[in-house]
């Protein structure tokens, strides 16, 4: 279940932050991004 809210936050916060600004290529990095960083949140 942790996976699966991290991974929604990851993903809201790297749609909030890259929308339209860096392309979907931005989007994808701020996802992996975020995804790493709310692994240490969660852990």
């Amino acid at each position: 279940m942790k996976n699966i809210i991290r991974a929604v936050l990851a993903g809201w916060g790297a749609k909030k932050m890259g929308g339209g600004k860096c392309g979907c290529i931005g989007v994808v990095i701020l996802f992996f991004i975020f995804y790493w960083l709310l692994g240490y949140v969660f852990n």
